[in-house]
């Protein structure tokens, strides 16, 4: 039995009327799980749920979450129920709860709800998106990757790194000239996680431009429409891979792709040994390769962690530096107490930086306060500026600060001028 009015405009009009109903249903419906459940929660709106200021770029996701946190507070309970899109959340606000889910609990709460697409989009199964039993098995093939003996082994590497950025600042900053912090520490960045990361030497403070730096920024550009379709992905995942959709474009995947094989094949191929990430990669990839253990990498494994791994280094620790100078420009009587034990600690060390000397600087962690190898790059590059710069704010810089929300990690609107005095 068919309905019909005869007319194509009218039996359109009713269709998208009777979709519309629906989807309302739906969303009402899903908006209704905390209720239900009698969980105190914060009134979501159709269709983002509580992060429609992000998805109008008003804020960014993080100032977004600071205002949820703020309003859930306010009501005086230890947890509260959130919904990103359509998808139910439930933010803790208790200490002890925190630590409880995140240590004695962490059994039951190992996944984090991000997408994955192994067959499509296989960089993007990597340690920090994957769940379950999956994750289980991959966490236990890195973890002895991690290991301070590990990270020392790379550490002169990132301190060679640390003296090109001092040079460039002895060679090209005079104190009256305002310096793109933000742009400097990128590049600073760059060459860390290049050479590191990947042993490739990427020049960055002589060729700005390089393939590598370009490719590293487009991993964060995010237009709305990006946005939202991260969203839908990680809210119907099962959806979006039967729909083939990837997250990471397809030229950064690509010119990531060729970038690890190439340095796979080779090291392998000339028999080449760094003491850097990619070779503990190549070293699991080829553990036990013969046999049925399941301890070894997979290509496609070694190629997602090593795109994680570059991601995490490539934006968060020149992002952390810039705002950490932000701060201590600002805030002239810390940077003075940090200087001063910068320069307390290299004095026992013959004025070198080691990874037992800069494990020293227990005021400057508490600026940047941060875990492992990240931490590190970090406090190379402040200790190589602050130990001979002082820092101050240029007129230029935009106060108070912005963020620009096409960032999904906080990026200042503009550009961050801070002058360096030599001392």
């Amino acid at each position: 039995m068919s309905i019909s009015t005869g007319s194509c405009w009218v039996d359109l009009i009713g269709i998208c009327t009777a979709l519309v109903a629906v989807a309302y249903a739906y969303f009402k419906w899903s908006f209704g799980y905390w209720k239900r459940r009698n969980v105190p929660y914060l009134e979501p709106k159709i269709p983002f749920g509580n992060l429609g200021d992000h998805f109008n770029k008003k804020m960014s996701d993080s100032e977004c979450f600071e205002k949820m946190y703020s309003e859930a507070k306010s009501k005086g309970t230890k947890y509260c129920g959130i919904y990103i899109m359509q998808q139910p959340h439930l933010l803790i606000l208790d200490l002890e709860l925190s630590k409880q889910i995140l240590a004695k609990d962490f059994i039951h709460f190992t996944d984090r709800g991000m997408y994955t697409n192994e067959k499509d989009d296989p960089l993007s199964a990597h340690l920090f998106s994957l769940g379950g039993s999956k994750w289980k098995n991959l966490r236990t093939k890195l973890t002895p990757t991690f290991t301070s003996g590990k990270m020392k082994q790379m550490f002169q590497t990132l301190v060679d790194t640390g003296v090109i950025l001092e040079n460039f600042f002895q060679e090209n900053v005079s104190s009256d000239e305002a310096v793109d912090i933000k742009d400097v520490l990128g590049r600073f960045s760059t060459d860390v996680i290049g050479s590191c990361a990947f042993g490739i030497e990427c020049n960055s403070f002589k060729e700005p431009d390089s393939s590598f730096r370009i490719y590293g920024k487009k991993v964060f550009e995010e237009t709305a429409l990006e946005a939202i379709k991260g969203h839908f992905c990680n809210n119907f995942g099962a959806l979006a891979r039967l729909l083939g959709i990837k997250m990471i474009s397809t030229d950064v995947s690509n010119f990531f792709t060729k970038m690890v094989e190439d340095v796979v094949s080779y090291r392998e191929k000339n028999n080449v040994i760094r003491k850097d990430f990619m070779q503990l990669l190549i070293d699991l990839k080829n553990k036990n390769n013969d046999d049925k253990s399941g301890e070894h990498l997979t290509m496609n494994e070694l190629m997602a962690q090593s795109f994680v791994f570059f991601v995490a280094g490539f934006e968060s620790s020149s992002t952390t530096m810039t705002f950490a100078l932000f701060e201590l420009a600002t805030h002239s009587n810390i940077q003075e107490k940090v200087r001063k034990e910068i320069k307390s600690v290299l004095a026992k060390h013959d004025n070198k930086m080691t990874y037992d000397s800069l494990n020293e600087l227990k005021y400057m962690k508490q600026v940047i306060d941060g875990e492992r190898f990240g931490i590190m790059q970090a406090k190379v590059g402040l200790t190589s500026i602050l130990k001979n710069f002082r820092v101050k704010v240029h007129q230029k810089t935009e106060l108070p600060l912005k963020f620009d929300p096409k960032f999904f990690i906080p990026s200042t609107l503009g550009t961050m001028w801070l002058t360096f005095e030599k001392i």
